[in-house]
């Protein structure tokens, strides 16, 4: 079997303490439970096996092992998510090189090229000459060395391509270099130069603490002649959307969960500032408004989240923004409010008290709004209740609980002494506009699936019962096809199971001989019990599933094959197939002992079988109609032999 680093992390840390950094988990038997961190839900429906080292979450399918769980937080690649874990399981991951590209993906080429390039700008500053100036603004600026060495702030150098010259010495071609978002292209196609230069360097952070891309300010010295505005930022690269990435969120969110809030600003500045006074769960939005890909990372740490921005037009503007993705998610938004139209960067260096009792004193930002409409309308003007009712209906609409909605309503509608029956009217307006884009997608997305039959859930139940209680595996080997599964994932999970143990046992056909029929004792086989081992045949699934094997029938022929390709990834259907269903018989069948579950065993693929016969039975009798109408007689008299033979059989199933 190949020896994946994935593997080796694997081993060496354990699930349950790896997920309880995130969430909350309580024991639930050998297993333990938690609210799901995927989805919203009021009933625990997430399960970790300490045993398998898998989670499985009932109410929305997730699952997978620790690696899985990870890049699901995290929101990372696979190789990020190994690069993330590595460390802590005290493993080695080989660094990618330009003459090994199997090693490493193009998208972990870019990051390491701006790990460098953060690590380039951050040498300057500390040691170069040309860093001094900007070293002695972040002095003023309050920061202390720590600050600066905690945030790895640089400086690029005033030249052309000493960033890009250095990039070169390491092996990262110029078109990479480009890629990664650290140069530019000349016009005309005559070569590259840095994309920054001359500025004060802040490095942005995805999730796991990866420089993804650069804020940069113009030197103090330069600002009055500087032609390219006083910030640059990072363009959109295949590592870095700003939509997806929360400035300081790497290092703010074990501050978040502890709090159980979020404060959000608008400037790094803000953020840097509020860390080093001791504000650990401070963030800023990355100069865009929330999106639902920012509001989904921050419901993983709180629900609560506290919005702090200049209050000038542009930070009112920013607040309503701010708000609309998370009003939806159903996040308890407040708005901080500073005295003096101070900005959290200045509030805190004057006056830390100041800022306390301004994060104490934040008010729910529906109160918000509706102080700043009332603020500016007189309620006894039509057009003003008019204009009130176009400027909150549109906020209101958009929170995600009824209940927020219902009591906003009626507060409108007192406001502005008019009737609720009409404000709901009014409402209804706003919420019947057609949808497009990403809402439409959202909406898409919520429909339930389709619930699974009745067949396809025993299907599931004889897979759960088998991964529990492998002894009973020749019973249902002996009596159940794969075609007589229902669902095409459950048969193509129980022909792995078939294969798996056609590839580990010896003899496994003289078991597959031994003649038992329904009602009989259940071979209680030990080999079999050591053969279908969870651990090892997961990993059998998704290492060595790059040959097709046959389960049953000819094994020399390659017809019909399935083959389940799943990468080293530890995901593919199959596998969370698997998951689910040991996790499911760990659940439902915690108290049952071996009799109890050869009785349950019986019983579902005797159901199972008789279902088979039915639709059997189905295509059987339109056979025969077409026979009589042909007055094909040999032919109806092999139908009618063959429909006794399956009534007879059904009969028999039906006693047990």
């Amino acid at each position: 079997m190949p020896n994946y680093p994935s593997e080796e992390i694997k081993s060496r840390l354990d699930i349950v303490d790896v997920i309880r950094e995130y969430i909350n988990l309580k024991p639930a038997g050998v297993n333990f439970r938690a609210n799901c961190p995927f989805h919203r839900e009021k009933t625990p429906s997430f399960i970790v096996s300490p045993e398998k080292q898998i989670w499985h979450c009932f109410g929305c399918g997730r699952g997978g092992d620790v690696l899985g769980f990870v890049k699901e937080m995290e929101g990372l690649s696979f190789v990020e998510t190994l690069r993330l874990l590595a460390p802590k399981a005290g493993v080695e991951l080989k660094r990618a090189s330009a003459t090994d590209v199997q090693l490493a993906s193009k998208r972990n080429r870019l990051l390491d090229i701006t790990k460098l390039s953060a690590q380039f700008y951050h040498k300057v500053l500390l040691e170069a000459p040309a860093g001094k100036p900007a070293l002695k603004y972040l002095e003023k600026r309050g920061w202390s060395d720590e600050t600066v060495k905690s945030w790895q702030l640089g400086y690029s150098p005033d030249t052309w391509d000493t960033l890009l010259n250095f990039l070169k010495s390491r092996g990262y071609s110029e078109e990479e270099i480009f890629l990664s978002g650290m140069s530019v292209r000349r016009e005309g196609g005559g070569g590259y130069y840095d994309r920054f230069r001359g500025r004060i360097m802040f490095p942005i952070h995805d999730l796991s603490g990866q420089p993804v891309a650069f804020t940069a300010r113009v030197s103090p010295e330069r600002e009055a002649t500087e032609v390219m505005g006083k910030y640059i930022n990072s363009p959109q690269t295949l590592i870095y959307d700003k939509s997806k990435i929360i400035f300081g969120l790497d290092k703010a969110k074990s501050e978040i969960k502890a709090a159980d809030l979020t404060i959000m600003v608008e400037g790094q500045a803000d953020v840097i500032t509020a860390h080093q006074a001791g504000y650990g769960n401070v963030v800023a939005a990355s100069g865009t408004a929330l999106t639902g890909e920012q509001v989904k990372l921050l419901k993983r740490f709180s629900n609560n989240l506290a919005l702090s921005f200049d209050m000038d037009a542009a930070g009112e503007q920013a607040v309503e923004r701010g708000t609309r993705e998370a009003l939806g998610a159903e996040m308890n938004v407040r708005v901080i409010e500073i005295p003096n139209g101070k900005d959290p960067d200045e509030c805190i260096k004057n006056d830390p008290e100041e800022w306390k009792k301004a994060v104490t004193a934040a008010r729910p930002v529906m109160l918000y709004h509706f102080d700043k409409v009332f603020s500016r309308l007189k309620t006894a003007e039509v057009a003003d209740k008019r204009q009130a009712a176009g400027q909150l209906l549109p906020i209101i609409a958009r929170l995600g609980s009824k209940i927020e909605q219902d009591t906003w309503l009626k507060k409108l509608a007192q406001a502005i002494d008019i009737s609720e029956n009409i404000i709901r009217e009014m409402l209804v307006k706003h919420l019947q506009r057609p949808i497009g884009g990403e809402a439409a997608e959202a909406a898409e997305a919520a429909k339930p699936a389709e619930a699974p039959s009745r067949q396809a859930l025993i299907s599931q139940l004889i897979i759960a019962l088998i991964l529990k209680f492998p002894e009973h595996f020749t019973y249902v080997l002996n009596n159940l096809a794969p075609e007589q599964l229902f669902g095409a994932e459950n048969q193509r999970l129980y022909k792995n199971i078939v294969g798996y143990y056609n590839r580990t046992t010896d003899n496994w056909t003289n078991g597959a001989d031994s003649g038992d029929t329904f009602g009989e004792s259940i071979p209680q086989s030990n080999t079999v019990t050591n053969q279908i081992n969870y651990k090892e045949f997961r990993k059998w699934l998704e290492q060595e599933q790059d040959e097709p094997f046959l389960a049953f029938g000819d094994q020399n022929s390659q017809e019909d094959k399935p083959k389940d390709k799943i990468s080293p990834a530890g995901g593919g259907i199959i596998v969370n197939l698997l998951d689910r269903l040991a996790l499911l018989a760990e659940k439902d069948f915690y108290e049952h002992d071996s009799v109890t579950a050869q009785k349950e065993v019986i019983r579902a693929v005797a159901e199972l079988k008789s279902q088979a016969i039915i639709n059997q039975l189905k295509i059987l009798e339109k056979e025969i109609t077409a026979a009589e109408a042909a007055g094909d007689r040999e032919q109806l008299k092999i139908l009618l032999e063959e429909f006794k033979l399956l009534t007879d059989e059904q009969k028999t199933l039906g006693n047990i």
